[in-house]
């Protein structure tokens, strides 16, 4: 494809140098990638810039270049724009078609649900007769076919790359997650989306955003910047005020209360799911029977609902899509274990995250409540000693070990946990082993105990020192297991 052609929709172009009819057979964001005829993007970011590796990116085939600044001394063409990311997403759109001009795409942002709702939205739609793509946290599918990412939103180049996969397979509507750090790095400029679901925001990311304020600002400026043609927000999250305040587009609100448009009455909780009855404006009905339990699966399914009645969706549909989703991976899920005890997988990183599952699970622990929980290195540093607290108030036992460390030190972060759990006089020990931890706690796990293993969620790997290691949990669990009951007798 032309260079030339790839920048018909592009906005904030203020210079170009060289031939605009040069051949661009492939995207490269990666300066070390071999490739032929590529197109390598200059971004600017916070730890490097690409503009140095422009020359390598041109030794490696690169025949062009996209800059926020001309560069001296190359004979490629260059292409100087005001935002390279926000260029890289047109670009990456039009080299792979417009390919999601051809879906029906469905957002949903906030802090947490989103994966939970992307998949309950999923499972409503495909009832409806849609053929579904999902893109988020657990990776990206076409229908029940997994494809494979390392972000919860792609980068531009993956993310429509994914798109045309989606719509050469017959994909007609898409369920996405979109992360802050996403709307943030422009990776959806030029996305239109039929309806975006709004769950709440609580602390995370800090790391990156710095306050509070900042990482709001964001996510608002996703529902009222253009690209969302229709919303669905949370009405018990006092955040959704300040969006409602700004949002010019259609939109319908949901929560426990009963000021929203769609909420939930009668809502009972056991171990095995949640019963509920969603009303809509206080004249249309339906009973809503779960698989999935806890408070806020019910603000899931009632943000995935509401989303499938913005775009048309029957209730029926609605009724029998939330019935089927038995579980999401690392999202409360239960281990089969074979053990007196319950083992529960969780992805639960955030101090919101596990103060809602710690609470929830609470609800059906007949004897003690046992957690194993990290933090994240390289991250919100405030959170940990917020999740230490949560953790020593409503657990009866906390095992405090490593998550992704990444580049900081284990003991480092453990140190801030216990900050927050030593005021509380709450029973804990640290294992920065994250594979003994669990060892320790299905050791000291009894009849009638519920073992929460949180933060790792569906992830099957541990990042220490830039180096992702294999590390799943579930299969981990059951190593360990299967070795207790050699050497020990485990009933089965």
């Amino acid at each position: 494809m032309l260079l030339r052609e790839l920048l018909l929709d592009v906005p904030g172009i203020t210079d170009t140098t060289g031939n605009l009819d040069t051949e661009i057979d492939t995207l490269v964001s990666d300066s070390r990638e071999k490739c032929k005829n590529g197109l390598f993007f200059c971004i600017s970011g916070a730890r490097f810039d690409a503009h140095q590796f422009a020359m390598q990116a041109v030794a490696n085939g690169c025949a062009a270049l996209v800059v926020s600044r001309i560069l001296p001394d190359f004979t490629v063409a260059q292409i100087q724009v005001e935002n390279v990311r926000s260029a890289m997403a047109y670009i990456a759109a039009a080299y792979f078609g417009h390919p999601a001009r051809e879906l029906r795409l469905i957002g949903i942002s906030g802090t947490k649900g989103k994966t939970t709702t992307s998949y309950l939205l999923k499972a409503i739609m495909e009832k409806a007769g849609y053929k579904m793509g999902l893109i988020g946290t657990t990776g990206n599918m076409i229908e029940h076919e997994h494809i494979h990412s390392n972000l919860t939103t792609p980068d531009p180049i993956d993310l429509h790359r994914c798109f045309r996969q989606m719509v050469d397979a017959g994909v007609q509507a898409v369920s996405m997650e979109v992360s802050a750090h996403a709307i943030d790095m422009h990776r959806l400029d030029g996305l239109d989306f039929e309806a975006a679901g709004y769950t709440n925001l609580s602390q995370d990311h800090l790391d990156y955003f710095q306050t509070m304020e900042n990482y709001f600002a964001t996510k608002k400026s996703f529902f009222t910047g253009g690209q969302v043609l229709n919303a669905a927000l949370n009405a018990d999250d006092e955040t959704s005020v300040e969006i409602l305040k700004d949002l010019k587009v259609p939109y319908l609100t949901f929560g426990i209360s009963a000021n929203a448009d769609l909420f939930a009455r009668d809502i009972e909780i056991s171990e095995s799911g949640v019963n509920f009855s969603i009303q809509l404006r206080g004249v249309e009905e339906m009973d809503v029977q779960m698989q999935m339990t806890g408070m806020f699966n019910v603000y899931n399914a009632l943000a995935a609902a509401a989303l499938a009645m913005i775009v048309g969706v029957d209730q029926e549909a609605i009724r029998e899509g939330l019935r089927s989703v038995k579980s999401v991976p690392g999202r409360i899920e239960m281990l089969e274990t074979g053990t007196p005890y319950k083992v529960i997988l969780d992805y639960s990183h955030s101090p919101d995250a596990l103060e809602n599952i710690l609470s929830t699970v609470r609800m059906f622990t007949k004897k003690r409540l046992i957690v194993l929980f990290g933090c994240g290195g390289d991250r919100d540093h405030g959170k940990r000693p917020m999740m230490g607290e949560i953790g020593g108030k409503l657990a009866d036992f906390s095992i405090l070990t490593s998550d992704n460390p990444r580049t900081e030190d284990p003991d480092a972060i453990l140190e801030a946990i216990e900050e927050g759990m030593k005021p509380t006089h709450g029973h804990y020990i640290v294992i920065e082993n994250r594979r003994e931890a669990i060892r320790y706690a299905l050791r000291m796990g009894q009849e009638g105990d519920v073992i929460i293993l949180a933060g790792k969620g569906h992830e099957t790997y541990q990042d220490i020192m830039g180096v992702k290691r294999p590390f799943d949990e579930k299969v981990i669990v059951q190593e360990i297991l299967d070795q207790l009951r050699i050497g020990r007798g485990i009933a089965e």
